[in-house]
């Protein structure tokens, strides 16, 4: 039997002339041990599982994106990461009815995190109720209804997810990028930055405030379906779905396959190699980089105070954010991040 074959590839320097650099909260260490002792309290997956989920240090993504906030926000911004996380694990090997269920039961405990979930239920019910009963703490009512509507039209998205699971629907471009909009998770992380404001929604939904928001999560899709081949690749099949933007596979066997990855698919359409597919989709990223850099520059500042101000930045940064945790968390390339990062070449190996 032939062993595995290998190759290299370059990896795009997306970030090259980003004007936004690298922040961390410095409240990070602190709400990190604090956070993952808090999951860790629910046993939600073996000693095996939660030793790979804390090497992906999601706490570390959250003080990346929100290095502004105070400890106690910053405590929900990390908490939100072990949820998505959890979803993500739990759902990713069901068919859509069970991932409807699961949904269902979690809208429920963040509309009603004061109540008590019933004896039997899936621990993710728990996770989510008490993620949000300590959020609402620090989260001004405006807030919290922004949290509430994105993560219900993200948690639905997984749903649909599911569905194409179930019928091995394998989408074009087009359809892909609209439904990874919704299932990458970032609109609903949009609203931690916001826990202590009060911004109305005639200034959130201001078309150059929205656009942002849209292009930023395009980037941030973009380069995580980068990041991910390599980690798809050794799984034996480029089709693997991951999502949110920080999928790992723990809990039991593969999914059923799907096409969810935006290099895999222009090497479909386009039919050409991954070379040229890199190339085509870092052509893409720079076009959006640029869209994005234009536009940042037409916000009206003159009419905005200074929430309005650093919820705009905030959105500026996510991409930074990403991109630093890419390469210094353990999701993507393990203890070789950090020369990946520099190196910008990637060996990849199929089965």
């Amino acid at each position: 039997m032939p062993g595995p074959t290998s190759s290299e590839f370059v990896l795009p320097n997306t970030m090259a002339n980003w004007p936004w650099l690298r922040r961390i909260n410095p409240h990070f260490e602190t709400v990190k041990a604090e956070s993952e002792a808090w999951f860790r309290t629910f046993n939600a997956f073996s000693p095996k599982a939660q030793k790979a989920f804390e090497k992906c240090d999601f706490c570390l993504l959250a003080s990346l994106a929100f290095p502004a906030l105070d400890k106690q926000r910053l405590r929900t911004g990390c908490d939100l990461m072990m949820l998505f996380f959890t979803i993500d694990e739990y759902t990713d090997v069901l068919p859509a009815p069970e991932v409807r269920r699961y949904a269902d039961i979690v809208m429920d405990a963040l509309k009603n995190p004061n109540k008590p979930r019933p004896e039997g239920e899936h621990v993710i019910g728990e996770v989510a109720r008490q993620f949000w009963a300590l959020g609402i703490q620090s989260a001004t009512p405006l807030a919290q209804k922004r949290f509430l509507e994105t993560f219900e039209d993200y948690i639905y998205s997984v749903v649909d997810q599911a569905s194409d699971r179930d019928d091995k629907c394998i989408r074009g471009s087009e359809e892909y990028m609209i439904l990874r909009r919704r299932t990458i998770g970032l609109h609903p992380a949009y609203p931690m930055q916001e826990l202590g404001m009060s911004l109305v929604d005639e200034v959130l939904n201001h078309p150059v405030i929205d656009e942002l928001r849209c292009i930023a999560v395009d980037i941030v899709l973009i380069d995580n379906d980068i990041c991910s081949y390599k980690k798809e690749l050794a799984q034996g099949d480029d089709t693997v779905c991951h999502m949110p933007f920080f999928h790992i596979r723990l809990l039991s066997e593969p999914p059923l396959l799907t096409q969810h990855n935006i290099v895999t698919i222009i090497m479909h359409e386009g039919n050409t190699d991954l070379s040229g597919a890199m190339e085509w989709v870092a052509t893409r990223r720079k076009e959006l980089a640029s869209q994005f850099i234009t536009l940042y520059e037409s916000v009206p500042w003159d009419d905005a105070d200074a929430q309005v101000r650093e919820y705009v930045q905030g959105i500026a940064n996510w991409p930074r954010a990403n991109d630093s945790w890419i390469f210094e968390s353990g999701r993507y390339f393990g203890s070789e991040g950090l020369k990946v990062q520099r190196d910008r070449k990637v060996v990849v190996s199929r089965p």
